[in-house]
């Protein structure tokens, strides 16, 4: 198999790139989407190897009791507020100069083989009136097909945003003709008092056996009433982290994972450890970060519980402004 390059940089055309010094998003010579500082390597054997091997953190895993907190969040929806509310995983509500987003919605399970660990804190039903719903790769831990589907329903007004190719999945799910796709560094276009734009990620995109990379990957960068909050998505640590940061300057909130890290070897070009959040929400220079990613899908060889026990000590020896949310509780901004 032929080792992945840039071969070529593509773009929404409709779309305004907020960085000049950006040449588009990367494709590799077979026109799929590729990391534009770390393509991605990984294949079938590494998984292979990943799956028979040795687990170390096996017992410590069993023994794992740690359970998130659930705070029930309705309130939320009735209220006028300006607020962040996590609902577990990378799902959060956001209402942002009155603008009500939500993004990355699984309502239950992505899979039959997947549990989940934490409950919801909102009613599903009352999720109406929504404004936006951002959709940040095609992973089934992020873009479940059931959600998006009773989320059309309740909202057959809401304006969709994702990556470039992703909006296929979307048009089939929810048959709605409001629905833009950018690539990075790209802003979408919309009615509301935002800017929303989409930021690159170190990760991949996958739903099928063989459609590996021709969807996009990434995070948002939301802009509105003074306060700026980034979504980095599912990423590794990379210089990415660095750029994003010098395209935006004051961030006050950023959202990035945590969990789903071990085996490191494996895992590292696509999730960050607590270990390397830190170092990218050190990186961003944002006021504050939200620790995500973690305990409510059981996705990766660590404890449960040991990304929230890992950054709680990162917490406590430095004096950085880390938020350890509970799920459904608010955030006003």
């Amino acid at each position: 198999m032929a080792v992945p390059k840039i071969t070529s940089y593509t773009s929404n055309p409709n779309l305004k790139t907020v960085w000049d010094k950006w040449p588009g998003t990367p494709l590799d010579q077979n026109g799929n989407f590729i990391n534009h500082h770390q393509p991605m390597t990984t294949g079938l054997w590494d998984v292979l190897k990943w799956q028979s091997s040795t687990k170390p953190d096996k017992a410590a895993k069993k023994a794992d009791t740690f359970r998130l907190k659930v705070i029930q969040a309705d309130s939320f929806i009735e209220d006028t507020c300006d607020g962040i509310v996590w609902l577990g995983h990378a799902s959060y509500l956001i209402r942002l100069n009155g603008v009500l987003i939500l993004i990355d919605p699984v309502f239950g399970s992505p899979s039959a083989l997947i549990k989940r660990f934490s409950d919801l804190p909102i009613s599903v039903e009352k999720l109406i009136n929504l404004d936006i719903i951002l959709l940040s790769h095609d992973h089934r831990d992020h873009a479940d097909e059931s959600s998006m589907r009773r989320l059309a329903k309740l909202n057959p007004n809401v304006q969709y945003l994702t990556g470039l190719r992703v909006d296929k999945l979307l048009y089939k799910w929810t048959d709605s003709k409001n629905i833009q796709a950018a690539g990075w560094y790209q802003q979408f276009e919309t009615k509301f008092p935002l800017k929303i734009t989409y930021i690159p990620a170190r990760h991949w995109g996958k739903r099928f056996l063989a459609d590996t990379n021709e969807r996009l990957w990434g995070g948002f960068m939301i802009e509105g009433k003074g306060k700026t909050v980034y979504f980095a998505g599912d990423s590794g640590y990379g210089p990415h982290f660095k750029e994003i940061a010098l395209v935006f300057p004051h961030i006050d909130i950023a959202m990035i994972g945590m969990g789903a890290f071990k085996p490191e070897w494996f895992m590292s070009p696509s999730h960050t450890s607590p270990a390397d959040a830190y170092k990218a929400f050190k990186d961003t220079a944002a006021k504050t970060m939200f620790p995500m990613h973690y305990a409510t899908f059981d996705l990766a060889d660590e404890p449960i519980g040991e990304p929230y026990r890992l950054m709680t000590e990162i917490k406590s020896q430095t004096n950085d402004n880390i938020v350890l949310l509970d799920v459904g509780e608010i955030f006003k901004l």
